[in-house]
């Protein structure tokens, strides 16, 4: 965990400057099951305005002037009851822009303890997915992932590309976190 944190820290990270887009911002959950560490993703419910059904990262749109990573632990207890005081941010990814719905995605990196009670708000979540972060490791000539039958694509694909190219950049093995 260290290791990643510090790379994190100390990286010059891509940032998007545009006032015509909407600012928001995910969590990238991390946690360990087994002898592996996990991603977390979600996949959003029907009849939401924005990217409905997909699977995505817990997160959403910046309210007010509220610091971006505020944003991302306020958005994940509000999608799935995981408590900001429960996730330790390791750092944040390059920014990235959607296409369909305008807005500039920041994404933070976070792990979360294993196994948690997660509480799903119904409203805005279909349910909770787990993958192995190996799986992506494994597949990552790719940017489009169907893992059991969920699909992984769009931002949320870049967003997970970025965080892979981060660890293959700097050599991070999955034991190193």
């Amino acid at each position: 965990m260290y290791r990643l944190r510090e790379i994190l820290a100390h990286r010059e990270r891509d940032l998007i400057l545009d006032n015509n887009l909407k600012q928001s911002a995910v969590l990238v959950p991390l946690f360990k099951k087994d002898h592996d560490y996990d991603i977390l993703f979600i996949k959003r419910a029907e009849n939401l305005t924005y990217h409905k059904g997909e699977v995505s990262f817990p997160g959403g749109a910046r309210e007010n002037n509220e610091d971006l990573k505020d944003t991302a632990l306020r958005e994940s207890y509000e999608e799935i009851g995981l408590k900001p005081k429960d996730v330790d941010v390791l750092g944040v990814l390059d920014d990235i822009k959607t296409i369909s719905s305008s807005f500039i995605v920041t994404s933070f990196v976070g792990i979360i303890p294993y196994p948690y009670n997660f509480l799903i708000n119904k409203k805005e979540v279909q349910r909770i997915i787990s993958v192995p972060l190996s799986f992506f490791i494994d597949n990552s000539d790719t940017v489009v992932w169907n893992y059991k039958g969920d699909t992984i694509w769009g931002g949320t694909a870049f967003i997970l590309k970025n965080f892979l190219s981060i660890l293959e950049e700097y050599k991070i093995e999955i034991e190193e976190f």
